[in-house]
């Protein structure tokens, strides 16, 4: 079953194009990255599956319009800036969230993403990877079938950035729950991913990462001088 469906999408400021044509189609359940150089569309790619840009061509979310299935969307952005100071703790940021979800199933899913221990601390007082977590939580308890990440794991150590895939693949394997994924770890993706899609404004590939990243495509996409050792 397609849950989320792309074609010709393109996207443009003024007279600068972002994105140009850009089709492809993720099943429920699988895990995509999307990968491409700084500036290639990434980003903006999300921001018009989330609506939040204007674009033309189609985008269909369980055969529907953006407009009528966002509420299945979960969103994880790559940067939350907020006041390390507000004196404002885990569990009342869940709070504000978990209107849609019953108190049992808040709790498991904290124990899920292994905050239950966090509830109470203050959210300035976190690290990158308990933040991370936290919002992954928060974006949880809106029950979505389709979550995207924007480069969640920039910022955050190798160890916590190992945990951090073990986490999404458990959440995807144990639910069935469909993943978008930014990322510049071409070697995670090659290993963690079910589809890739290649973005440098157009799409430069679509399909499995072990028939799609081969050497001459990562060339293709960032540049003769970069190298690919993918294992």
């Amino acid at each position: 079953m397609k849950i989320l469906s792309l074609k010709d999408v393109s996207v443009s400021f003024g007279e600068k194009t972002v994105l140009s044509n850009v089709s492809f189609e993720i099943k429920a359940g699988e895990i995509a990255a999307v990968i491409g150089p700084n500036g290639s569309g990434k980003s903006t790619l999300f921001k018009a599956i989330l609506g939040l840009l204007p674009f033309s061509g189609s985008i269909k979310i369980n055969g529907r319009g953006i407009a009528d299935e966002l509420h299945e969307i979960g969103y994880v952005p790559q940067y939350f800036d907020f006041d390390r100071t507000m004196p404002i703790t885990v569990g009342e940021l869940l709070s504000f969230t978990r209107r849609r979800t019953a108190h049992k199933e808040s709790k498991e899913i904290c124990r899920e993403v292994r905050i239950d221990q966090l509830e109470d601390k203050l959210i300035g007082t976190l690290s990158g990877g308990q933040l991370q977590r936290v919002l992954i939580a928060q974006a949880l308890l809106k029950k979505p079938k389709l979550l995207l990440l924007d480069e969640p794991a920039a910022g955050i150590d190798i160890e916590g950035a190992k945990a951090f895939y073990e986490l999404i693949g458990h959440l995807n394997r144990e639910h069935n729950l469909t993943v978008m994924i930014i990322s510049h770890e071409i070697n995670t993706v090659y290993e963690f991913a079910d589809q890739v899609i290649c973005l440098n404004r157009n799409m430069v590939c679509f399909g499995p990462p072990h028939t799609t990243l081969d050497a001459q495509t990562i060339e293709k996409l960032y540049g003769t001088k970069m190298t690919a050792h993918l294992h």
